[in-house]
C-alpha cells in the first residue's frame, strides 16, 4: 500500500525521482561556486562606487538622523555643511544611478559576519552600511528616510533624487530579511511611497526567501569579489513582488509564551471571527505577526520546537548544519513520527482530532471547510517556492493535474497559499529530498483554522521557523486567521 502511495504522488509532480535528491543536496554547493564567477573580480571598484554611492552631505545628514534618534538633527546638520558637500570633490558631482544602503546582520554567517560589514563598507562607505546589532530597520525607517524627505520638501533635489531612487540589500538569513521587509512595510501604511526595493545577500541556514528571488542558497566561496557582483546587480535588475501574509491568533486568556513574530493585539473586532463554530471564551487574548514564507502546525514544529531549545540550553552542540541536521533527526524519532504505526493509538497524532480547516478560494466571499486527511499530522502554508533549505514541497505539478485539481500554477506574488500535508517522517523525508510531493491540500486566498483540545491540550505552530507551543482547551476553540496584507513588498531579482 505504501509503494502504491508513492507512485500516485510521483505521478503529480515533476519534482520527482528524475531530478532526485541528489539534485537538491548538490544546489547549495553549485550556487556557491557559481556565485564565484570570474565576473565578480572584472568589476572596478570606482565604476561601482560610482553607481550607489550618496553625496557626503546627504549620507552625513542621514547617519546624524539615526544617531541623534532626531530626523530634523539630520536636515540641520545637511543645510549646514550642504553647500561645502554639493561642490567640494568629485563624487557629487553626479547623482548615483541606484544609491544603495546596506543592512548586515554581523551575528549571521559565522565568522564572514563581521568581515562583510568590512568589506562592504570599503566598497561603498561606513555611512551607508548598518550593523543591525546597532541600528535597526525601524530607525532607519523613522529618522533616516524622514530626513531624506524633509530635505526633499526643502527644495533639495538631490535628497529627493536620492529617495526616490533608492534600493536596499539585506546581509543575513531568512529571518533578517523579514524583519527589514516588514519595517519597509511601514512606509506602504503611511503612504510614504515610493517603498525601497530590497536584494539579499544570503547569510542564513536555510535562505529561502533568497533562493526564491534568485540570490542563491548559501554564501559564497569567494565572497571578496562575489560581493561586488551582488552589489552590480542589485543596481539595475528588475523589480518583483512578494506577498506577505498577517496571523491573527484568538484564544482563552493564557500565559502563552509568545514567539518574536507575535505581538500582543489591543484593538480587534472579534465578531468577524466568530462564525466558524463554537463561541469565543468571554476573556479572550489576540495576538497577530506576518510572515514571508510559511506558518505550520504539526510535528515539524514539534520538532522545531525541541531543536530550538535544545539549542538555546546547549549551544555549543548546535555548531552547524550537519550537526543540526542530526539533532533535527533525533528529534523527530523521539516525538514517534518515524514510528507512528508502532504506537497503540496512531489515529491521536493525526491533526484531524484537533483542527477544522476553513479557506477562501480566490475572488470568493465565502468560508469553505476543507477535509483534512487522517494521515496528516503536520499541514504547512507556504507562500513561497522554496522551503526548509530550497526543497519544493509542492513539487511542480503538471497542467493537467492543476486543472484536475483546480489549482494554479504556485508564484510567490499570486496572493494564494499553497495547503500541504507530510504524514509519517518517511513520508517527509521523501518529500524533502524531492522524490514525491507533500500531500496537497487547497490554495487559498484566506484560512481559517479552528484548534479544539479533546484527547490533547497543546499543539505546535511555528512561523518563518520561529516555533511555539500553542495550548488549547477541551471545552473553547483557538481560531487562528490568515489574510494576505494589502501591499506587496518589492524585492531586486537576483536572476
Amino acid at each position: 500500500m505504501a509503494s502504491e502511495g508513492v507512485k500516485s504522488e510521483m505521478s503529480n509532480s515533476r519534482g520527482g525521482a528524475e531530478e532526485g535528491g541528489t539534485v537538491a543536496a548538490r544546489s547549495s554547493v553549485w550556487e556557491s561556486i557559481r556565485g564565484c564567477g570570474i565576473s565578480g573580480m572584472r568589476i572596478d571598484k570606482e565604476e561601482l562606487r560610482r553607481r550607489i554611492l550618496m553625496p557626503a552631505y546627504l549620507r552625513l545628514a542621514m547617519s546624524s538622523a539615526i544617531r541623534a534618534r532626531d530626523a530634523d538633527a539630520g536636515a540641520e546638520a545637511a543645510l549646514k555643511d550642504g553647500a561645502e558637500g554639493r561642490g567640494g570633490g568629485p563624487e557629487v558631482d553626479e547623482m548615483p544611478e541606484a544609491p544603495m544602503v546596506v543592512f548586515v546582520n554581523s551575528r549571521s554567517g559565522g565568522r564572514h559576519g563581521p568581515q562583510l560589514k568590512l568589506r562592504l563598507q570599503e566598497l561603498i562607505s561606513e555611512e551607508q552600511v548598518f550593523d543591525l546589532s546597532v541600528t535597526q530597520p525601524p530607525q532607519f525607517v523613522r529618522y533616516g528616510l524622514t530626513c531624506l524627505e524633509n530635505l526633499a520638501n526643502l527644495g533639495d533635489d538631490c535628497a529627493k533624487a536620492v529617495r526616490e531612487n533608492l534600493r536596499i540589500m539585506v546581509a543575513g538569513g531568512d529571518g533578517t530579511v523579514g524583519w527589514v521587509l516588514g519595517s519597509l512595510g511601514e512606509l506602504f501604511v503611511q503612504k510614504r511611497e515610493p517603498v525601497p526595493p530590497t536584494g539579499i545577500i544570503p547569510l542564513g541556514t536555510g535562505n529561502d526567501l533568497s533562493r526564491s528571488f534568485g540570490w542563491g542558497g548559501s554564501f559564497p566561496f569567494a565572497w571578496r569579489s562575489a560581493v561586488k557582483r551582488s552589489l552590480l546587480k542589485a543596481v539595475s535588475n528588475p523589480i518583483q513582488h512578494l506577498d506577505s501574509w498577517h496571523v491573527t491568533i484568538m484564544m482563552q486568556e493564557t500565559g502563552l509564551e509568545l514567539p518574536y513574530s507575535l505581538k500582543p493585539l489591543q484593538d480587534y473586532d472579534l465578531t468577524q471571527d466568530v462564525d466558524i463554530q463554537r463561541e469565543l471564551p468571554e476573556s479572550v487574548s489576540c495576538f497577530g505577526g506576518v510572515f514571508y514564507n510559511y506558518l505550520s502546525i504539526g510535528m515539524d514544529a514539534q520538532v522545531a520546537y525541541g531543536f530550538h531549545h535544545l539549542r538555546n540550553k546547549k549551544p555549543y552542540l548546535a555548531q552547524g548544519p550537519i550537526s543540526n541536521k542530526l539533532i533535527y533527526a533525533g528529534y523527530g524519532c523521539t516525538q514517534g513520527w518515524f514510528f507512528t504505526p508502532c504506537m497503540k493509538t496512531p489515529g491521536l497524532r493525526g491533526l484531524k482530532n484537533i483542527l477544522a480547516l476553513y479557506i477562501k478560494k480566490v475572488n470568493s466571499k465565502e468560508w469553505e471547510k476543507i477535509p483534512v486527511p487522517s494521515s496528516v499530522r503536520a499541514i504547512v502554508l507556504l507562500n513561497l517556492d522554496s522551503y526548509g533549505g530550497g526543497r519544493h514541497p509542492w513539487g511542480r505539478p503538471m497542467p493537467e493535474y492543476l486543472e484536475k485539481r483546480k489549482f494554479f500554477e504556485a508564484r510567490a506574488d499570486d496572493g494564494m497559499l499553497e495547503i500541504f500535508g507530510l504524514k509519517q517522517g518517511w513520508h517527509a523525508s521523501f518529500v524533502m529530498v524531492e522524490l514525491i510531493s507533500a500531500k496537497h491540500i487547497a490554495q487559498a486566498a484566506a484560512v481559517k483554522l479552528e484548534l479544539r483540545g479533546g484527547q490533547w491540550n497543546k499543539a505546535y505552530m511555528q512561523m518563518d521557523g520561529e516555533p511555539w507551543k500553542q495550548s488549547i482547551e477541551r471545552e473553547q476553540s483557538t481560531f487562528v486567521k490568515i489574510e494576505r496584507v494589502a501591499f506587496q513588498s518589492r524585492m531586486i531579482s537576483g536572476k
